[in-house]
């Protein structure tokens, strides 16, 4: 008999699962027991061997959600009981020179395409009734400034608004809808923080736990929040980010 943190069973959609923490997401996900679809913009075979590595079983589809509406036909013909909303982007600049190309882009990407793929997602669920989950891939700007980031800001306290938004008209339709915030974590999005010594060392020395997060630091608070251990769960925000928002 499967236990409260089992997945076996359930068919699960990662995007962005291509690399970094959606790689982690998908193959933690597969290890409780998920059949795994991974959507990005880039090929995830890496994924789909490490799943299979991993004993489960994944598959890859190319979506690139620069493109808010190209999730719209993710869930034709299949059911899928679990979306994981981790597909970002981040440009960087200064707010008084940042352009509207750069805020287009994140926007469009980690804001848009994200409510309207789980948008089409949903609509699926709630015509045939049981149980699904959806996972927001938020951030620490989701409640804090930031520097130099102002449309990733703005898209992440936008993630955490649609979050609620989302759980509160679903929770009592079988739907769970959560996101984890990760903290500075060590993936291509980070990579222009770490490479700049003063930077990284101030962001070392606000961090209690003392280091950057690794990707699969991330994976085990979202395939909790996809479990049946977490079925009282709606609306939350999971802070992994190694006690930075305690500080």
């Amino acid at each position: 008999m499967a236990g409260p943190f089992s997945l076996e069973g359930r068919h699960a959609l990662v995007t962005g699962a291509n690399t970094g923490i959606g790689q982690a997401i998908a193959v933690g996900l597969a290890e409780a027991g998920a059949k795994v679809i991974c959507a990005g913009r880039r090929a995830s075979d890496e994924t789909v061997d490490l799943i299979s590595q991993a004993g489960g079983t994944g598959s890859s589809v190319l979506v690139d959600f620069a493109d808010p509406m190209a999730g719209n036909s993710l869930f034709d013909g299949q059911q899928i009981d679990i979306l994981v909303n981790n597909a970002g982007i981040i440009r960087r600049d200064d707010a008084v020179d940042f352009s509207e190309a750069d805020w287009d882009d994140v926007i469009d990407v980690n804001l848009k395409a994200l409510f309207f793929t789980t948008q089409a997602f949903a609509k699926p669920v709630l015509a045939r009734g049981g149980h699904a989950s959806v996972v927001n891939i938020a951030s620490l700007l989701s409640f804090q400034g930031g520097i130099r980031v102002p449309s990733y800001t703005a898209s992440k306290h936008g993630v955490a608004g649609l979050t609620k938004l989302m759980a509160n008209e679903w929770a009592a339709k079988g739907i769970n809808v959560n996101a984890v915030a990760p903290g500075y974590i060590a993936t291509n999005n980070t990579e222009a923080l770490r490479g700049d010594p003063a930077r990284n060392q101030a962001i070392l020395d606000r961090i209690p736990a003392g280091r950057w997060g690794e990707a699969s630091d991330i994976a085990g608070a979202a395939v909790y929040l996809c479990t049946p251990a977490a079925r009282y769960v709606h609306g939350a925000i999971l802070n992994v980010d190694g006690g930075w928002l305690a500080r």
